[in-house]
């Protein structure tokens, strides 16, 4: 146990995702966890703001549902005193009249019970609807960079284990806390109405309760942000598991992968084993109290009754109410339980909800001219991947693997500087073609175009418009990137091609497949253009997916067309098949071409040889390679040696 002028932690050892032993504090800084809970409570408003005046009407009919429970005790008590003397006279009007009230107070509670439940369930779910749209949206206008940080498996997480938790929380703790709250508030007028004496008695039982409470809510606070982060990191490890499967197989990973699903899991019952335990003490805790508070009013106030001080029929009723007020006292420990859960699952979410958009859209996007050229500029571009840290973990910095080969200097964001200071123009409809080694700055280059990051110092332009100053539509409208990843989502191939222009018709769908030569093979599949390409587009080869690719983005129009490693990954027929593709959705369009192969190079106007985030050479390929002594020319000669 470490302890500090702040806090007090308790450091556990786990594994992270790739089996490594890390220590993990099962508590927060008391700074940060103020900062969680108010934006946790912060968007739990907003949540709920909608609903307000709903959520008062539900509030009053459990003040009037919570006036009829607390009736029977009090009917009983008069029915014991008051009717059952009558009775033996021989007059049932006092018993008949108890009965009377009591069934309507029953059916009256019953009936506004099952309101009051319908209507906070529709509410609950409305705002669930809500909090799943926003954090979706939320993850989709957040930049590249974030997705290059948080993994997959986090995202499914805040999707789904997190929402789950706090319509545990809607459903089984919010209408229990307000029935809990006004029970125990009208139990304890009713008790101090009956017998003052008999409620302090009560009351001497406070002091114990409320340091009980406030042992269980410090520790199950701690406990539930920890089965949070469990359960996160569970996810992670399936999904990245099933992601990877291929590599998991072809490297017999399964062994590893169980050990450390194994860990995970455990740390995971671990972290729920601690808060179950904790309710174990809690509630036992409070039964103990609730008992020999029971007791001590049963002796005191039979002594009472013995010396005539009360009736018999308020030490019933005192009794019975006694035995509601420790009940409602359970069903909010029962709620603190789920709540603190629910809070957990809370922050996750207001942290992702929080979360800054780093290329935020402008105040008021300048619009770009008509017709548009396609002229890009990149006028003293300065510019390094920066590190990030979130709420959950600690980034390394989304450089790594992203050019990360590069030794430079550093700037202010804490980052290697990838591009130190770039000038480039490309004119309107030529194909530009960028070459060197891994690491040389040729994908930043791109993403920059593409606005995926901003530089540091500098500006990208297209007709001399620079792109943080133009709406996002406006930019993927102009600029649109092919890379070697193509991406194809479930569904038919005409729906992917269309996902370049998503008002498109099939003529023109099948109009764009032919102009890039993927009519053919896509008209030989079992439904043509209502083939499901399954996940990823797996039904589809390598060669077959870049041209649907192709097809989306010609399709779109774009001014300006970024192709990174767009036939890296292909076999030769595939490449050519690709290539003669390629000449058609260049023509009369801006191009930027990332390439390894240099036989994509064949078809630009201009290549860039760049290294270390410089421009080293710029020429005609033909220019190049005649002069023979280049770096193209030198790269060019090892690519026809590496053919052999």
């Amino acid at each position: 146990m470490t302890t500090t002028t702040t806090t007090t932690t308790t450091t556990t050892t786990t594994t992270d995702w790739r089996g490594v032993a890390v220590e993990k504090k099962d508590d927060l800084p008391d700074k940060r966890g103020i900062r969680l809970r108010a934006r946790s409570r912060q968007l739990l408003a907003e949540l709920v703001r909608p609903h307000r005046r709903e959520l008062l009407f539900c509030t009053g009919m459990v003040l009037v549902q919570t006036v009829f429970n607390m009736a029977g005790p009090y009917l009983v008590s008069i029915g014991i005193d008051r009717g059952i003397p009558a009775l033996r006279r021989g007059d049932w009007t006092p018993i008949v009249w108890v009965f009377v009230l009591m069934v309507i107070s029953a059916v009256l509670a019953s009936g506004l019970r099952a309101i009051f439940l319908n209507k906070v369930g529709r509410i609950g779910q409305t705002m669930l609807l809500n909090l799943r749209r926003m954090v979706f949206a939320k993850f989709q206008a957040l930049p590249l960079a974030f997705h290059e940080n948080y993994t997959s498996g986090r995202v499914i997480s805040r999707l789904t284990s997190d929402p789950d938790a706090l319509n545990d929380l809607i459903d089984n703790g919010l209408d229990g806390l307000l029935d809990a709250l006004l029970t125990v508030s009208a139990i304890g007028i009713m008790m101090a109405v009956l017998d003052v004496p008999l409620a302090l008695v009560v009351g001497l039982a406070f002091p114990a309760m409320l340091l009980l409470m406030r042992w269980f809510s410090r520790h199950s606070a701690v406990a539930y942000r920890r089965t949070r982060e469990t359960i996160a990191a569970l996810i992670v490890h399936f999904v990245e598991t099933c992601n990877g499967i291929r590599a998991v197989k072809a490297f017999r990973r399964e062994p590893r992968n169980e050990e450390i699903f194994r860990q995970l899991n455990d740390d995971y019952r671990r972290a729920n084993a601690r808060a179950m335990n904790l309710l174990a003490i809690f509630i036992p805790g409070m039964k103990t109290i609730a008992a020999f508070t029971t007791a001590g009013v049963v002796v005191y106030g039979g002594l009472r009754v013995m010396d005539g001080n009360i009736q018999i029929g308020v030490l019933v009723g005192f009794v019975l109410y006694l035995r509601r007020f420790f009940n409602p006292l359970e069903d909010i420990a029962m709620f603190y339980n789920s709540f603190q859960s629910g809070t957990a699952a809370l922050e996750k979410l207001s942290g992702v909800l929080a979360e800054a958009n780093e290329l935020p859209e402008p105040a008021e996007p300048k619009p770009l001219p008509s017709p548009l050229a396609g002229r890009v500029a990149f006028d003293g571009v300065t510019f390094a991947y920066p590190k990030r840290e979130s709420d959950e973990t600690s980034a390394s910095g989304v450089e790594a693997g992203v050019e990360a080969s590069v030794e430079a200097e550093d700037i202010g964001t804490g980052g290697k500087v990838i591009l130190p200071l770039l000038d480039l123009q490309i004119p309107a409809g030529q194909t530009l073609a960028l070459v060197g080694a891994t690491g040389a700055g040729k994908s930043t280059l791109a993403r920059l175009l593409c606005r995926f990051y901003d530089p540091q110092d500098g500006a990208v332009r297209v007709d001399g418009v620079d792109v943080r100053d133009l709406a996002d539509a406006d930019l993927r409208r102009a600029v649109v990137m092919v890379t070697q990843e193509n991406f194809l989502f479930a569904g038919s191939v005409a729906d992917n091609i269309a996902f370049g222009r998503p008002d498109a018709t099939r003529e023109e769908i099948e109009a764009a497949a032919k102009a890039i030569g993927a009519h053919e093979f896509i008209t030989a599949l079992p439904d043509g253009y209502d083939t499901d390409v399954k996940k990823r587009g797996g039904r589809l080869s390598a060669g077959q997916r870049q041209l649907v690719a192709f097809a989306r983005a010609f399709i779109a129009d774009p001014a300006v067309l970024v192709l990174d490693e767009a036939t890296s990954s292909l076999d030769v027929p595939s490449e050519r098949m690709v290539q003669r593709a390629l000449r058609t959705i260049l023509a009369d369009r801006t191009a930027l071409i990332i390439a390894h192969r240099l036989s994509t190079v064949e078809i630009a106007d201009r290549v860039l040889v760049m290294e270390d985030g410089r421009i080293v050479e710029d020429g005609e390929p033909a220019a190049l390679l005649a002069a023979g002594t280049g770096r193209f020319a030198g790269l060019h000669q090892a690519w026809r040696e590496s053919l052999v």
